[in-house]
């Protein structure tokens, strides 16, 4: 019945129709008004709860004592002071005073009520200990003497950033034995910088030194008085001044002297070596020995020992009576020298080679010793080594969910050698096997999939460049260079439907430049791909998809000869400074190797391929720009840029499977799921080909993010997105459609979504919940993509399809 009943019925049933209508909306009426009614009492009832608990909270507190609700910070400033320099200060402010209030939950203390829940308890093991100590926290109680050391800190604070002749005033303000701290800054004009001078007061190494290091000073005309870079830059100096000698200078020998008589509210700055700084710490010095003890843990102290004992290897005094290390890399690792010149930069390389010897040494101890003589500018250098145990198994298992609908478990067996050949050489071979069931997308022909999976990869990690004649400057490389090689075997099965099996082989170098660019080369890598046993059933369900061609693609055999190199750039951010940017890229280029073998020899057969197998030709650039800003010291814009492009040619009509980007899922456009966007404005079917192998893939990927990041509370932050992006074919329509490959109109293809994001950052650990929602949908007709328009939470259905929950590991980018 409704307002299109058929108007033959007759005026009767109208008018009893509209009477219904009448009643049903008193009953509503009357529901709305019985429900906000029961609202109304509930809220009365829940804070009637929380003022009685509040107050039964006050009443256990100790007598005379009131319980700490926070602080405010008042503002009288000078008319001169722009109002988002005020709001600025006093946020500053606000954030410096102490303590922080007990943690509440709508103005109610709950932990402290926790704390006092069961009563005092009578010993440390008792559930009321267990429950106080896991769940409560002793009240913060108001303290008069603690609000004038804060107003005695924030006095400190004004004049340290500038704010000379500020000053500020606190009271407690208690009521039913709550108090809350109030303080009043009066803020006068800012100072800033006028001039900065050096003045070195000699002529010595250590003046000119002084002097050379006024560059790159932190300490600019035009910048505001702060303490906090008057303090940086004597850090900076004595870091200048260590890497060039002056081993026991210490930044209290600078001093800086600031002069605010030149008006207008500037100030003018000479920095200055305290006249009264000892004639030790004036000196240049160089190294005379240089001692390692190999087995420091086999206590091997008395100088007869070492001496009996001690080989000496490009000079190098070596201690290792177990002669389980080849002298070489020790040689390789510390960078000192007899007759060198002693550098904080060289032992800060030294040190961090020796520990990142591929795990060999559980403790890494440097020391240096004044050769004593009067007149000694000498130093001796010891490193005192503690090895752990060469040889070692691992075993690990674990559980995966994967994004095609797959969840499974893996157990890996591990055999490892640290030391192999003496060299620190880590030798490994790992095997691995698991197990995959189907959970979801079940196929109707097929029925649920299951599949195993074995693998077994061996990898040699050696701490140096097996090239001979490469070699090592011991400034630019932070750590030891690594050539790694490795070989592997895997196995898939899958559950009768098919069978893939894959040999991987690689060779590649890593080394680290300086604390600010890495370089990672691989000359070669090897990988044959093969599929076998496809049985009927599964062939036809990939033949009832809609781009079997693709999906078939992804099961060829195919030979893969690479040469590749990547660089990432993370410059140190200055002092102050609220920007961060990094930057990595790379290039692969395969398929020219292989193309050169198949033309040698008439037996090694066509042009297309290699031992029989097709091999691949293609050439992929990446690149990812990460860039962050903190607005204030709780809120940072975090954005990530990523451009991706595979040209495929010769054998190739697109880049293999292995190497196809996808987009969608936890770290990339989390609206969406893993592979479920493009290429371009292409759908997939769902058929179980498509779901096994995952072929929404293409050859070029476009991805910005951006995230706007809020720090609650040092263990909750909470975040804003946008995703943006999609990947498409370069050249190959024949799959998927005209829509895919990458072409004029590839900005009407851009996949976005939005969404909120709660992470639990435990420091070794950040746990992330990021809740998504599609705004715009590529692969819907034009005029209907744009699907934000559609939002309504109430409906179950478009929560299914619209609302997705990323749980994930570690910050997206």
């Amino acid at each position: 019945m409704g307002s299109n009943a058929p108007l033959s019925i007759g005026e009767g049933l109208g008018v009893r129709f509209l009477r219904l209508k009448f009643d049903l909306r008193q009953i509503v009426y009357t529901s709305e008004n019985i429900y906000k009614t029961s609202v109304k009492h509930s809220l009365l009832l829940i804070l009637l709860v929380v003022l009685l608990s509040s107050c039964s909270v006050t009443k256990k507190l100790p007598a005379g004592e009131s319980l700490y609700t926070g602080a405010s910070v008042k503002m009288v400033a000078d008319s001169a002071i722009n109002k988002s320099e005020i709001k600025n200060i006093q946020t500053q402010l606000t954030e410096f005073v102490k303590p922080k209030p007990n943690a509440n939950l709508f103005g109610f203390p709950y932990k402290v009520w926790f704390y006092y829940l069961f009563g005092e308890p009578k010993n440390d093991k008792g559930f009321k200990s267990f429950f106080r100590k896991r769940f409560g926290e002793p009240p913060i109680l108001a303290s008069k003497s603690v609000t004038a050391a804060n107003v005695k800190q924030i006095n400190l604070l004004l004049n340290n950033e500038g704010y000379f002749r500020s000053f500020a005033k606190g009271d407690l303000i208690e009521k039913n034995r709550k108090s809350t701290a109030v303080y009043t800054a009066t803020i006068h004009q800012r100072y800033y910088l006028d001039s900065v001078s050096f003045s070195p007061q000699d002529t010595s190494l250590l003046g000119k030194a002084f002097t050379n290091a006024k560059q790159n000073s932190l300490l600019q005309k035009g910048s505001p008085y702060r303490f906090e870079l008057i303090s940086g830059e004597r850090n900076r100096i004595d870091n200048i001044l260590k890497k060039r000698g002056f081993y026991y200078f210490q930044p209290d020998f600078i001093i800086v002297k600031a002069d605010s008589s030149v008006g207008n509210h500037k100030v003018n700055l000479s920095v200055e070596i305290k006249p009264t700084t000892s004639q030790v710490a004036r000196k240049n010095y160089r190294i005379r020995d240089v001692h390692v003890l190999a087995d420091y843990g086999e206590k091997i102290f008395a100088d007869s020992a070492k001496k009996d004992q001690e080989i000496i290897f490009n000079g190098i005094r070596i201690n290792d009576k177990t002669q389980s290390y080849n002298p070489k890399i020790f040689s390789q690792a510390i960078a000192f020298r007899r007759g060198g010149r002693y550098s904080s930069n060289i032992q800060d390389i030294s040190l961090s080679r020796l520990i990142n010897l591929n795990g060999n040494f559980k403790f890494v101890k440097n020391t240096f010793e004044l050769v004593p003589r009067s007149d000694s500018a000498l130093l001796d250098v010891f490193y005192y080594l503690t090895p752990l145990k060469a040889k070692s198994f691992q075993a690990d298992i674990n559980g995966v969910t994967k994004s095609n609908n797959f969840t499974g478990t893996n157990l890996s067996l591990s055999w490892l050698n640290k030391n192999t050949f003496k060299g620190a050489e880590l030798f490994k071979i790992t095997a691995t096997a698991g197990l995959d069931f189907q959970v979801g997308g079940i196929s109707s022909t097929l029925g649920a999939v299951n599949s195993s999976r074995y693998s077994i990869v061996s990898s040699m990690s050696i701490p140096r460049f097996i090239i001979p004649f490469v070699k090592i400057n011991p400034v630019r490389n932070q750590a030891l260079p690594k050539t790694n090689i490795s070989i592997g075997y895997e196995l898939q099965n899958r559950s009768g439907l098919y069978d893939l099996t894959s040999l991987n082989t690689t060779m590649s170098y890593a080394w680290k430049q300086n604390n600010t660019v890495e370089h990672s080369l691989t000359p070669i890598s090897i990988s044959l791909v093969k599929s076998s046993n496809m049985s009927e059933a599964f062939l036809d369900d990939i033949f009832r998809s809609d781009n079997p061609i693709a999906i078939l693609a992804l099961l060829d055999n195919k030979l893969i000869m690479s040469s590749s190199y990547t660089v990432n750039y993370t410059p140190i951010a200055k002092i102050g400074s609220r920007h961060l940017f990094s930057f990595s890229g790379g290039i692969e280029v395969a398929g020219n190797l292989a193309s050169l073998l198949s033309r040698i020899g008439p037996q090694q057969g066509s042009a297309e391929t290699l031992v029989g197998v097709s091999y691949a030709q293609y050439a992929r650039f990446d690149t990812d720009f990460k860039y962050s800003y903190s607005l204030t010291q709780s809120l940072k814009l975090a954005n990530r840029f990523l451009f991706s492009y595979g040209l495929p040619y010769g054998n190739s009509l697109y880049l293999p499977p292995s190497k196809q980007y996808s987009a969608g899922g936890n770290n990339s456009i989390r609206a969406f799921a893993a592979r479920a966007i493009g290429p371009g404005a292409y759908f997939s079917n769902g058929t179980i080909g498509s779901q096994l192998l995952g072929s929404q893939q293409g050859d070029i990927k476009l991805e910005l993010n951006t995230e706007l990041r809020a720090k609650f509370t040092n263990y909750i932050n909470g975040a804003f997105f946008i995703d943006a992006g999609n990947v498409w074919m370069q050249k190959d329509a024949d799959s998927y459609g005209q829509d895919a490959v990458f072409g004029s109109n590839f900005y009407k293809q851009i996949a976005i979504g939005t969404g909120v994001g709660v992470r639990l950052d435990f420091s070794y650990l950040v746990l992330r919940f990021d809740l998504a929602t599609p705004v715009h949908k590529p692969y819907l007709p034009e005029g209907e993509r744009w699907v934000l328009k559609n939002f309504d939470l109430k409906d179950s259905q478009w929560r299914s399809e619209n609302l997705v929950l990323n749980i994930a590991v570690g910050y997206p980018f």
